[in-house]
């Protein structure tokens, strides 16, 4: 039987995306995304669920998607699922499961206009 790992999300960025790089000198960025998730409670009313979504970008792309995106934006995020594990300060192990991007592309109108007169549709790795 075969395996996927595929992820899609539409989201709006929690914060500016900011440069990093690993010890090796690889750049990355960390994107939180908030994806709202309506859905009607006992009563019939509208609720929103919203998770928080953590997104990691590499490389080149990292690079392109610092000033290219802010807080607030509206992104279609594709990608798959990692596990990142780190031991802490007092040697515990830690984990979590993030998104590793293949693509992210700007859904608000003017973000598309921009792109589009900058010849640059989504970022892709």
């Amino acid at each position: 039987m075969a395996n996927l790992n595929k992820v899609f999300l539409i989201g709006r960025l929690v914060a500016d995306p900011q440069l990093q790089h690993t010890s090796s000198g690889t750049p990355f960025t960390r994107l939180r995304i908030a994806v709202n998730n309506p859905y009607r409670d006992r009563d019939g009313n509208w609720q929103d669920n919203t998770l928080f979504i953590d997104v990691v970008l590499w490389g080149a792309a990292a690079d392109r998607a610092v000033g290219r995106f802010n807080k607030g934006d509206r992104v279609l995020v594709e990608g798959s699922l990692r596990q990142s594990t780190w031991k802490t300060e007092s040697g515990e192990n830690r984990s979590k499961i993030e998104v590793r991007a293949d693509r992210v592309s700007a859904l608000d109108p003017r973000r598309e206009v921009l792109e589009e007169e900058e010849e640059i549709d989504d970022i892709e790795f």
